[in-house]
């Protein structure tokens, strides 16, 4: 997986806030707020998210509506997997990373890893 383009994190933007499917017409016309672009481009970087894996889409009368198929957080969380694998020293990497966190997010990583030690224990207690 690599990053969203210009256009396609615009248009998973709408996407993820709406979290709704939506057609290219809804699209193009919140896009058209901030940009000049055509039906035929919006309907184009749709259909590429959808190739690429990103949304799905179903048809609704003739026109398909389109969702994405994860998260904005779960994209973001692939995409820090994706950095962290292409560092060459991933311990190092998170540890620099680590360090630039916030108070909060360290305290939000660290009830991350309790509970999933709570649930190894429970896991690896079942027969």
């Amino acid at each position: 997986m690599r990053g969203l383009g210009d256009l396609e994190a615009a248009v998973m933007d709408r996407l993820w806030a709406w979290e709704q499917p939506a057609t290219v017409r809804e699209v193009l016309d919140d896009l058209r707020r901030d940009r000049d672009l055509a039906y035929t481009t919006v309907m184009t970087v749709l259909d590429n998210l959808h190739r690429k894996g990103w949304l799905t889409r179903e048809l609704d009368g003739r026109a398909y509506r389109y969702r994405p198929v994860a998260s904005r957080q779960e994209y973001s969380a692939e995409l820090m997997r994706q950095a962290l694998d292409s560092s060459g020293d991933n311990t190092s990497t998170l540890l620099h990373f680590v360090g630039e966190m916030t108070t909060d997010e360290v305290d939000a990583v660290r009830r991350a890893l309790r509970s999933l030690q709570r649930r190894a224990r429970r896991e690896s207690q079942q027969p």
